[in-house]
């Protein structure tokens, strides 16, 4: 469809696979999730958080629990689940948090060293899900 009429669409979920995998009480390793895109809320309302008001760092915590839709089986994403996750995979969601929200995609640009042929890899682990979208302003998350 183009012209007055026509209206893109606008990717709110990126799926990803954690690199190490978050491990719940019972040992199970989930790796597989669904983040998306953050609101405005989402960036004010954990500023009114006693846990950030006492250490800046919990934003990250307070903002991935709210942003992350799906996680493997793991019924509820909360802080106590971020809290829990290995660095790596902490690491990995602050880096798509700020590709989706900032830069509205999960797409990284990359040249073959071999033949120099530029083409683009979905940063996220996931298979198929690279896809376009329109991110939110840029976040803190990046920043620490």
């Amino acid at each position: 469809m183009t012209g007055a009429g026509a209206t893109a669409a606008v990717r709110t979920e990126f799926a990803f696979t954690l690199p190490v995998g978050y491990v719940d009480d019972a040992g199970v390793c989930h790796r597989e999730g669904r983040m998306r895109l953050a609101t405005a809320r989402d960036e004010i309302l954990p500023l009114r958080d006693p846990r950030v008001r006492d250490n800046e760092a919990y934003l990250t915590v307070i903002l991935l629990s709210r942003v992350i839709t799906e996680l493997g089986t793991v019924p509820s994403v909360n802080p106590g689940v971020v809290e829990n996750m290995f660095a790596a995979d902490l690491a990995f969601l602050q880096d798509m948090y700020r590709r989706v929200n900032a830069e509205g995609h999960t797409l990284i640009e990359v040249t073959c060293p071999a033949c120099e042929h530029g083409f683009a890899v979905d940063s996220t682990g996931a298979r198929g899900d690279g896809g376009e979208g329109r991110g939110a302003a840029a976040s803190r998350l990046g920043e620490s």
